[in-house]
């Protein structure tokens, strides 16, 4: 496992809570000394037009202190996805978040869809021919879920339940029988029992890595990526990152 991740997402880019201060700090803490660490370059124009208009792009652009971070944090789900084709599962530590963006409009604290930028990177290069992409954050990633809409190469799932159990149960049973080159996964860690879900423990999440770590291994030659999505309680998101890539660790090594 390794982790993406750039100084400058410690920045205060906005006033939304994605962007707040001191969010990030106790997950880097806790998987620097853990797992080793990349650095990743913006993505480019051209990866920002394979899955959002002009339009849309010049409207990010607007904002000066929004644009560059929008840009790096695609630019590390990129570097994700590239290391997870050669079999190094990683996770971009990464923000604003991106599940919200569709095509021409975005909210919820996103810009672009990071995991659908990198996504489409990997089917345009023919890099991989499915994606798997699996979504556990609090709210429905429905800018991944617009973009993607119609496209065969990719499936998109959101992880659901009424409790922690049949929750962390929904994802094993989703993956039963399933196939593809690569999993992708929007990690939203906002359903913590300590953040605005109020439902789901660190142990759930380093649950959810094994399982997906497990499918990866099984099925796609460790090939797994992962980049942040929402989780605004810095305390209980550092916990969980860490055990969700533990657990991805402990299923591909």
């Amino acid at each position: 496992m390794k982790i993406v991740f750039h100084e400058n997402f410690l920045e205060t880019y906005t006033s939304d809570p994605a962007a707040s201060y001191g969010r990030l700090e106790p997950a880097l803490e806790l998987v620097t000394d853990r797992f080793p660490m990349v650095t990743p370059a913006p993505c480019s124009v051209e990866d920002v037009l394979r899955v959002h208009t002009s339009f849309h792009l010049e409207d990010v652009q607007r904002d000066s202190r929004v644009y560059p971070m929008a840009m790096l944090a695609a630019g590390a789900t990129i570097n994700a996805a590239d290391l997870a084709m050669k079999g190094e599962p990683a996770f971009a530590l990464c923000r604003p978040p991106g599940h919200h963006a569709s095509p021409d409009s975005c909210w919820g604290f996103c810009y672009f869809n990071n995991i659908a930028v990198a996504t489409s990177r990997l089917l345009e290069t023919r890099q991989a021919d499915h994606v798997l992409i699996i979504d556990f954050d609090l709210h429905f990633g429905d800018g991944t879920s617009n973009i993607f809409s119609g496209e065969s190469r990719v499936t998109f799932w959101h992880v659901s339940g009424r409790n922690n159990t049949s929750f962390v149960q929904n994802l094993e049973d989703y993956l039963e029988g399933k196939k593809a080159d690569i999993v992708a996964v929007s990690a939203g860690f906002d359903r913590h029992a300590n953040d605005w879900g109020g439902m789901l423990t660190t142990e759930d999440y380093g649950a959810m890595g094994e399982i997906l770590g497990r499918f990866a291994r099984e099925n796609c030659g460790n090939r797994i990526f992962a980049a942040l999505e929402g989780g605004y309680n810095a305390r209980s998101l550092g916990n969980s990152v860490l055990a969700f890539t533990e657990g991805i660790e402990r299923t591909t090594s």
